[in-house]
């Protein structure tokens, strides 16, 4: 393995940590309606749990609303208990053969409450690059030790590095400061 194999797998991984992070983000209501808040429900399809859009067409009825159409007339409780026992403490109401699903307005309290964590995912996310940064170096010690690259390639190389992690966390800091700022917007 070279070092620029090395540099490229790091960078790689790093971009996964943000995708990721993006991903963790999207499950952060802010009192709009987003689609992608649902991804994680799973509902009891015949006795087994499916997400829930495997069983139901959803979609935003407004800005406010998500509208769940399901395919199966009788899968309409089914999934209005999914949404009612998730984590996302959202109360949905049925009108003919769709579900809907109001966002509550959030408190100021509880804005403060997802800023945290908010902060949490960022620092997570900046752990994740910041190791494997450290993966990588040891990489490139382990070059250095078997005498495969000389000590100012290793040097050059810890400093590209570097680079890299410093760009991903600037990345990162960006987006947490995105998405802060939509928390905290009324």
């Amino acid at each position: 393995m070279s070092i620029a194999d090395i540099q490229r797998s790091a960078e790689q991984k790093m971009q996964k940590s943000v995708e990721a992070l993006k991903h963790d983000f999207a499950k952060i209501r802010t009192g709009r309606a987003h689609i992608g808040m649902l991804d994680h429900v799973q509902v009891d399809y015949y006795g087994s749990m499916v997400p829930l859009s495997q069983v139901a067409q959803v979609g935003l009825g407004d800005a406010r609303t998500i509208t769940i159409q399901p395919w199966e007339k009788k899968m309409i409780p089914v999934v209005e208990k999914a949404i009612r026992e998730s984590e996302l403490g959202l109360n949905p109401s049925t009108t003919g053969d769709i579900v809907r699903v109001p966002m509550p307005l959030l408190t100021e309290q509880r804005r403060k409450e997802l800023v945290k964590i908010v902060k949490h995912e960022i620092e997570n996310a900046k752990i994740a690059v910041r190791n494997l940064r450290r993966d990588a170096n040891q990489q490139v010690k382990e070059m250095l030790k078997e005498k495969e690259i000389s000590e100012d390639d290793d040097r050059r190389a810890e400093d590209a590095i570097q680079k890299l992690t410093d760009r991903y966390v600037i990345e990162i800091d960006k987006l947490g400061a995105e998405k802060e700022k939509e928390v905290m917007t009324v």
